[in-house]
């Protein structure tokens, strides 16, 4: 009996070695992949270590505590004013009914398609004082300049509401779809027992909705931390234009990577709050299978709801898109013309490689996940999914300071050893661009595969393997067309970020080369608002494809 276990277990192990041997090539793979996409990071990380400059002695004398104070507050700002809209909003369109529920409760996802840039190009246009409304005010009442108070967008307040009025979309979803779960029994218990609205929401809805919450407040803070477009239009010293003042201003590449590694380490830290807070506090779904049952709303409540939910998607949505609408038909027979398609074609090209890209990596890592029970497997996996974390300016610093070393180092190489020049074979080239892009949108390539992967049985590996298919052929043959949709959801989803990203291609671009996304950051900073339109409102039209399935996904599994 004992020899015919220990046959068993070498059998076993024979097995489990045969299966890591043929999978040798998924687990490479997935390491070759984590070790360049961690480039940027680890680049950024070991500046801790070099030695200070007289550049970064003068930051840290002068502007190094300005540049934490606003990041700081911004963040504090930003993050109260998405979870009053966003938690208010989901409440009432998750557990109430009123009329126009089901409209509000895809709507109020709109402002999402605005780079949070662009909203504040427009709103500018809107507000200033050569704006239309005060123009309005000053022909109605016969004033002048000084007259008047009227509030300034161009603030640390003003950055903190166009922040807010396109992050706030974050908690809303993650928020709604907590509420969602939630049992509707203890709902309806409390109705009939005479328990308020108000007490239930406190007492147990925002409790268990917690977790949630926090997750979508980290997205906020580092989309906000990350935020370059807004801050430097405004004015506002932050860590992103600290970042780009000290690397192209100063002209000091190591302060700024310096600077870059003080705002990637505060990253972390966000994103190790909301990892042990998802941690702490793990809570059961509630969910039935019964109806949903919804406080009803009427009369003035029923009111009050609709103007609650109207606010943030006209602030957020309808008055800045109408006002890039009436710029657009304004100044598009000057500005749609070949240069215009110029910078369509370069975006579409742009978006189109690095979405082809990052699904082709994200499949890989997906399936290698899949198929290979080798432990360094899922951490390869985990590092290539951190990208999306780190803000754009630092990837950009990431990939130049590297880039730049290799093509350094093979010129002199070539110059001493053959007397020719290779000059620069990837620094200010688009691979740099494309590199950097995939690494920054690798994560939702990824998350969108690994999760159709995910909905199919290990069964199907099972039947397909005692078929006679290896990994490779399983993979084309079973998996692929069974995940086709989430490969093409993921595409679809990289390609729209890469078209309105602007802080790494601001940065990384090759000479003569623009996106939508920098010739509107160029023409608003040269204050032709109204010429940036044509531009914005194509990156707001495109933005609105992944609202529209995202909604119909969440919609379809609730």
């Amino acid at each position: 009996m004992d020899a015919t276990h220990e046959i068993d277990k070498q059998h076993i192990l024979l097995r489990n070695f045969l299966q890591q041997k043929s999978n040798f090539g998924w687990i490479l793979g997935t390491v070759v992949i984590a070790l360049l996409i961690s480039i940027p990071v680890l680049t950024v990380l070991s500046s801790i270590i070099l030695p200070s400059s007289d550049v970064w002695q003068h930051l840290k004398a002068t502007v190094l505590t300005e540049y934490i104070k606003n990041s700081l507050l911004l963040v504090i700002g930003v993050s109260v004013g998405t979870l009053t809209i966003g938690i208010t909003t989901a409440w009432l369109c998750s557990v109430c009914e009123f009329p126009g529920r089901k409209i509000f409760s895809w709507l109020l996802l709109l402002p999402l398609a605005f780079p949070p840039y662009i909203i504040a190009y427009t709103y500018t246009g809107l507000l200033d004082f050569a704006g239309p409304i005060q123009s309005i005010i000053r022909e109605q009442f016969g004033w002048g300049f000084g007259d008047y108070w009227f509030p300034q967008v161009r603030t640390l307040s003003g950055a903190i509401t166009m922040l807010s009025l396109v992050l706030y979309p974050y908690i809303y979803l993650l928020t709604r779809t907590a509420f969602s779960e939630q049992s509707a029994s203890f709902r309806e218990a409390s109705h009939i027992l005479g328990i308020g609205l108000g007490k239930t929401f406190l007492k147990a809805a925002l409790p268990l909705a917690r977790p949630a919450i926090i997750a979508g407040l980290t997205l906020v803070v580092m989309e906000t931390l990350a935020d370059y477009g807004t801050v430097h239009y405004f004015g506002i010293p932050t860590f992103t234009t600290g970042i780009f003042r000290t690397w192209f201003g100063l002209g000091d590449r190591v302060a700024a990577t310096q600077l870059a590694s003080l705002l990637l380490l505060f990253v972390f830290l966000v994103i190790i709050i909301e990892r042990y807070s998802r941690k702490s506090e793990k809570y059961q779904n509630l969910s039935n299978a019964q109806k949903k049952w919804r406080y009803p709303l009427s009369g003035t409540k029923a009111t009050l709801a609709i103007f609650i939910c109207s606010i943030p998607i006209l602030l957020g949505f309808i008055i800045p898109a109408l006002q890039l609408f009436f710029w657009a038909i304004k100044t598009a027979p000057d500005i749609v013309n070949n240069s215009f398609y110029e910078l369509v074609f370069n975006t579409i090209r742009l978006a189109l490689m690095v979405a082809t890209l990052v699904v082709a990596a994200a499949t890989f890592l997906a399936y290698g996940k899949r198929v290979s029970s080798h432990y360094i497997v899922p951490y390869s996996v985990n590092i290539s999914a951190m990208g999306y974390a780190v803000p754009g300016i630092i990837i950009a610093v990431g990939v130049l300071l590297p880039f730049a070393w290799f093509d350094n180092a093979l010129d002199s190489w070539l110059e001493n050893n053959f007397g020719i020049s290779s000059g620069l074979l990837l620094t200010g080239t688009l691979a740099a661009l494309v590199f950097a892009h995939v690494v920054r949108f690798m994560a939702i390539g990824l998350n969108s595969v690994d999760a159709s992967l995910a909905k199919i049985h290990r069964n199907v590996d099972d039947a397909a393997q005692l078929l006679g298919h290896k990994t490779f052929d399983r993979f084309f043959s079973v998996h692929l067309p069974l995940i086709r949709s989430g490969v093409l959801t993921a595409a679809l989803l990289v390609f729209v970020e890469v078209i309105k990203e602007l802080p790494a291609t601001l940065v990384l671009r090759p000479f003569n080369f623009n996106t939508l996304a920098v010739r509107t950051y160029e023409l608003a900073s040269d204050e032709r608002l109204a010429d940036s339109a044509c531009s914005a409102l194509l990156i707001v039209a495109v933005g609105i494809l992944p609202i529209l399935i995202l909604n119909r996904s969440i919609t379809k599994n609730q």
